[in-house]
């Protein structure tokens, strides 16, 4: 046993078991950053049939732009004490709501690829996008 001892205190051995363990720690916490970052992306994603929001807020839609898959609803909330619209931009202006006061709700399903700029009529420098795949 005390062979064993003195072997371990070698400092050839200690520099090694140092390396290993800075190793490990190296390992595991880029594992940890691998994971942390694909359920960032899962739970960003949307999955098709899911409702995904985009809120009208300070004369502005947000998010800007939204990447959504076939399938997907997308519903715009008017947080703002104005009214506004949501209209889109394509010649047969694919989704249109009415007026929306505060806290009103449209939405819209998305059951075919493309993209769609959108706007309030109301305030037309204010645009979104929804990206559908």
């Amino acid at each position: 046993m005390t062979s064993l001892r003195r072997l371990s205190s070698l400092p050839v051995l200690r520099r090694l078991r140092r390396g290993w363990s800075l190793f490990s720690l190296g390992g595991a916490l880029a594992l940890l950053l691998l994971l942390g970052g694909l359920a960032y992306w899962n739970k960003a994603a949307a999955v098709a049939g899911e409702t995904r929001e985009v809120k009208i807020d300070n004369y502005s839609f947000s998010p800007g732009t939204l990447t959504v898959p076939v399938g997907t609803t997308v519903s715009w909330t008017n947080r703002d004490e104005t009214v506004h619209t949501v209209v889109a931009q394509d010649a047969g202006h694919t989704f249109k709501s009415g007026g929306l006061d505060t806290d009103d709700k449209f939405s819209f399903t998305f059951d075919k690829p493309g993209t769609y700029v959108y706007l309030c009529t109301v305030h037309p420098y204010m645009t979104g996008k929804i990206v559908v795949q």
